[in-house]
């Protein structure tokens, strides 16, 4: 572990928590058809990102002092999980917010741990159909539905 990187970051990523939360706020409350604001996200996105760096600032204090050696960055995995998000940003209108999450949960899943394919097809459909229906009927939020409906 890379103590000083990881507490950089840390407070990096807090920094732009703060400023996802402060800016989204500036959002207006009025959405088409939707009884979830726009702000909603962004704001949430700031405060979990807030969280989670505070987390991860405290955890750099608890390292132990001695390394066991320097961890190999794994490249391959990181340009195969960042184009997936690419892929995803871009088809997220055409071919829907289902079927686009669920094959980018797919490839990250695979991608991170080889095997387990069907424990990873059963989480990223459960995942995606969970938030698409909790996000669209239970808040009354619009996602892109499927391209054939």
């Amino acid at each position: 572990m890379n103590k000083s990187f990881d507490r950089f970051a840390g407070i990096g990523f807090l920094l732009v928590g703060i400023i996802f939360l402060v800016e989204s706020q500036k959002i207006s409350d009025s959405a088409y058809g939707s009884s979830v604001g726009p702000k909603i996200f962004p704001m949430w996105l700031g405060i979990i990102l807030m969280l989670l760096s505070i987390r991860l600032i405290y955890e750099t204090f608890r390292y132990k002092s001695e390394e066991s050696g320097k961890e190999k960055l794994q490249y391959k995995k990181f340009i195969i999980i960042f184009v997936s998000a690419l892929l995803y940003a871009f088809l997220l209108e055409k071919i829907g917010y289902v079927i686009s999450t669920f094959l980018f949960l797919l490839v990250a899943f695979q991608t991170v741990e080889r095997g387990k394919v069907i424990y990873s097809v059963i989480i990223s459909a459960v995942f995606s159909v969970g938030v698409y229906y909790l996000f669209s009927e239970l808040l009354g939020g619009s996602l892109p539905g499927f391209p054939l409906l």
